[in-house]
């Protein structure tokens, strides 16, 4: 079943030589994180996803406690693809019971993420929501440990993934040239909060390619508006809902203007958006074929920008269920 759309842009991930799909599938909905998945809607949308040209997938053992690993597992193998045609990250250093960036943890981690997966290597191991752990034990220990990982073929690249920006520098700045190839960033590419542009000169300097998830800021850039949990500040929520109302009355979408401004920048290589359902997959495969033909809506993207106006980059703390 070969991949069958060429209308997907391709782009390259830093010095790893790997060019991913700018439109990434996130696959943490697949282990029940966002309510209940069936196990066929599972494999129908990683199969769609792959059928339309998306071949980066996305996981973390943390994701529905291990679930999310192996639905996605279950959905690659149907596939019945050799395994050069698509690339797989996952995670380690946070679980379902907390966060252990031991060498020992992390060892023993990728073993069972293999199992789950039912594959003899991922193509990115990262190291998880790093802001939670001790930066110098991920620079003095977690990446020595993964890089002896990399070394015995189980992983091909290492990752970070966090949302505070600031532990991206500290952890490159302490580690040998090349240690990191890639960095995972969330939160900070979306219409309302774009400050990941200050990272991307150094982070092309240092050859470390960029992963963006969660280009909705977590439901924030939607008609239904984000979770209850959600950490942003009511101003934010206001003025995300009047965002959303706007585009409504003018015949737009919000996901879909917030989809499209987070392709928009060739410098991150894909956008990774969780996805449980053909529909999701199509809708955001569509986003992306549509910027590639007519560009961006600039009118409607001005005019949202404008509503952010005061609200625009304010950020948050870490915030996610530790479910």
């Amino acid at each position: 079943m070969a991949s069958s759309s060429p209308n997907l842009e391709l782009r390259p991930l830093g010095n790893t030589g790997l060019k991913l799909s700018c439109v990434g599938f996130g696959a943490s909905p697949l282990g029940n994180v966002f309510g209940s998945v069936s196990e066929q809607d599972a494999l129908d949308s990683v199969r769609e996803a792959f059928r339309l040209g998306i071949n980066f997938f996305d996981t973390s053992p943390f994701y529905g406690g291990t679930l999310s690993e192996k639905m996605l597992g279950k959905a690659l193998k149907a596939l019945g693809v050799p395994r050069n045609e698509y690339i797989v990250s996952t995670k380690c250093g946070r679980y379902k019971e907390g966060f252990d960036f031991s060498a020992e943890r992390v060892t023993r981690s990728i073993d069972e993420s293999l199992a789950r997966l039912q594959l003899d290597y991922v193509d990115i191991l990262h190291c998880h929501d790093i802001e939670f752990g001790s930066l110098d034990q991920i620079v003095n220990e977690t990446i020595p440990a993964l890089q002896k990982l990399k070394e015995a073929g189980k992983t091909r690249f290492i990752g970070i993934t966090g949302l505070p920006l600031g532990v991206f520098t500290y952890v490159l700045d302490r580690v040998p040239p090349g240690t990191v190839d890639v960095i995972l960033s969330y939160c900070h590419y979306s219409i309302n909060d774009s400050t990941v542009l200050d990272l991307l000169p150094y982070l092309k300097s240092k050859g470390v390619g960029v992963i963006h998830a969660a280009p909705l800021a977590m439901g924030l850039l939607t008609d239904n508006g984000p979770p209850e949990w959600h950490p942003a500040s009511a101003e934010l929520k206001f003025a995300c809902r009047a965002a959303a109302a706007y585009c409504k009355e003018k015949g737009k979408n919000i996901s879909k203007l917030g989809m499209q401004y987070s392709l928009s920048n060739k410098d991150i290589s894909t956008v990774l958006v969780g996805m449980n359902s053909v529909r999701q997959v199509e809708q955001n495969v569509a986003a992306a074929t549509e910027l590639a033909t007519f560009g961006q809506d600039r009118e409607t993207l001005s005019a949202v920008e404008a509503i952010f106006g005061p609200v625009k980059n304010q950020t948050w703390s870490s915030g996610i269920p530790q479910s």
